[in-house]
């Protein structure tokens, strides 16, 4: 007997990448706050500002330590005990941050701030910086990746003095400043290589998120031959501003999607992109965070298990790996099947003027996603998972010459591979 689910889930897949009626959230994360106002400046040479980065600097230190060894005192120590507030939420960071693990957690002063409303506010020490966290999830990032925060101090009789911790976010970077610990209680449950971040209060979804994240990442390694552990973090969390922790993109309303898999980098996140992500997190619409499950959660693990090989791969590549990775671990149950999917597709094959880019998903999400996984369908059924694999990795981490990769893998053109494609039956 078929699972009804799953024959819906054939219909419905494309919610998973954009193209459906899911809530659109497109957040302008690191706007400018009112009556900002920042501007970066130039440190002022002389002993009294080196004096200050270090004194600072050793204060971040500390508190960065207190986090590793979990002493709340001295994480707090710093900060404005007048500003009930402020204490609060330094409170809830520090016991959020407590549950991650982390391998390395360092600060670091970067780029100093004048801020004349917080100079008027506090006084004439009032400092502003932007601050570089640097940080590694034990079982999660392969390499120490990069956030940041802005603070201001205030130097007091005692020492400098934490007394701000959000006024100045328009000067950090437009995304990936807000991560899953800045959003209210948290609960991280680990199973296995997965972590999964959730509201303190559903941490019984969380549980449920687990189980289906573990089993997702299992289907992906039986299908993609390449080297994964299936390290993941998932975060499932129900404030709205979550799909802004770590990606801002989209264009007119934004983007109505399900999750993303967004990777995280070594270096200031500021800075280009080159080099290859330390790891992954998959941000979870929160609208549809009650009804994760591990369909949709198989299409984004796939781009985690993918993404460190490069990200140049066409969307035609990328998205259809990712659909069918996603259509094989629910065939791999015999009950299940993707059977009204398959018929879905097959009907926009004689219209299909071009493999797939960022021109047809932009017109056309739905039938794009759906003839990328024929595609590979066909390239699979012809080649193989493993040779199909070789042909990811060639094309994800080379910028040019995909038309001459594909020849060389599959011994076709992009014309010749699309002619064969609308004539693949399944």
């Amino acid at each position: 007997m078929k699972h009804p689910r799953r024959l819906v889930a054939g219909l419905t897949t494309l919610a998973i990448a954009g193209a459906v009626a899911v809530v659109g959230v497109r957040l302008q994360q690191g706007a400018a706050a009112p009556g900002g106002q920042a501007v970066a400046v130039k440190a002022k040479p002389g002993a009294d500002t080196a004096a200050r980065k270090q004194q600072i600097n050793k204060l971040l230190s500390a508190r960065a330590a207190a986090v590793r060894k979990g002493d709340v005192k001295a994480f707090l120590a710093s900060v404005d005990s007048k500003d009930s507030k402020l204490v609060a939420r330094q409170r809830m960071l520090f016991a959020n941050l407590r549950q991650f693990g982390f391998l390395k957690l360092e600060y670091s002063l970067a780029n100093e701030h004048e801020v004349p409303r917080l100079v008027a506010k506090y006084g004439p020490t009032a400092f502003s910086s932007r601050v570089l966290m640097r940080y590694q999830l034990a079982g999660l990032d392969a390499k120490p990746v990069q956030t940041d925060v802005a603070y201001t101090f205030v130097r007091r009789a005692t020492g400098w003095m934490l007394v701000e911790d959000g006024a100045i976010d328009e000067v950090l970077s437009p995304d990936g400043h807000r991560q899953p610990w800045d959003f209210g209680p948290i609960k991280v449950i680990r199973r296995g290589k997965v972590a999964v971040v959730v509201a303190q209060r559903e941490a019984a979804l969380g549980q449920k998120i687990a189980i289906a994240s573990q089993k997702a990442a299992t289907g992906v390694r039986r299908h993609w031959s390449r080297p994964w552990d299936g390290s993941v973090m998932v975060v499932a969390m129900p404030d709205a501003q979550v799909l802004s922790l770590l990606w801002t993109s989209g264009t007119g309303r934004g983007w109505t999607i399900a999750a993303k898999a967004v990777p995280v980098y070594e270096g200031d996140p500021t800075g280009m992109r080159k080099a290859a992500p330390a790891g992954t997190r998959i941000v979870v619409n929160p609208s549809v965070r009650k009804e994760l499950d591990e369909d949709l959660l198989v299409h984004e693990m796939t781009h985690a298990a993918t993404q460190r090989l490069g990200r140049q791969g066409p969307m035609w590549m990328v998205e259809g790996l990712a659909e069918y990775i996603r259509c094989a671990v629910i065939e791999d149950d015999p009950a299940w099947t993707v059977d009204p999917y398959r018929k879905q597709v097959r009907k926009t094959l004689p219209s299909m003027k071009a493999l797939p880019g960022r021109a047809e998903f932009g017109a056309a999400g739905s039938r794009s996603y759906g003839q990328s996984w024929w595609v590979v369908e066909y390239l699979v059924d012809k080649l193989g998972e493993k040779k199909v694999a070789a042909l990811y990795a060639d094309l994800a981490s080379h910028e040019n010459g995909a038309d001459a990769i594909l020849k060389k893998h599959s011994g076709m053109t992009p014309a010749q591979l699309l002619a064969a494609v609308k004539k693949f039956r399944g």
